[in-house]
């Protein structure tokens, strides 16, 4: 292009128009990724990818306490990222589905890329 010669976006904004979802849809895009924005949801949501686990053994292995996992564990069932399964007086909790087990997947293929 030369300089100061305008071109023409008109087909390109008239796709995105189209296409584009919708700015609600983009809002509780940005909230869900807002969630695995903290470290300690991520190490929840990592263990639960390798596992389902009640809430003791998430504590345990995270050496924190049982009230502060089942805090972030209502966060996450709340936004449908987890789910819980009682059996007896023990809940146990796993990923909701195979979509959270991906993102956190290829948020970390993306970070090794990166790395090498």
């Amino acid at each position: 292009m030369l300089k100061g010669i305008p071109h023409d976006h008109s087909a390109l904004i008239e796709k995105l128009q189209r296409e584009t979802p919708s700015f609600e849809m983009l809002s509780d895009l940005a909230d869900l990724f807002k969630l695995f924005g903290d470290t300690t949801r991520m190490r929840i949501l990592y263990v639960l990818s390798e596992s389902e686990m009640c809430v003791c053994a998430i504590s345990e292995y995270l050496g924190m306490t049982q009230s502060a996992i089942s805090h972030q564990l209502k966060t996450l069932k709340n936004a449908n990222l987890v789910k819980a399964r009682r059996d007896g007086k023990t809940i146990y909790y796993a990923l909701k589905d195979n979509h959270v087990r991906s993102i956190i997947a290829q948020g970390f293929d993306h970070l090794t890329e990166e790395r090498n």
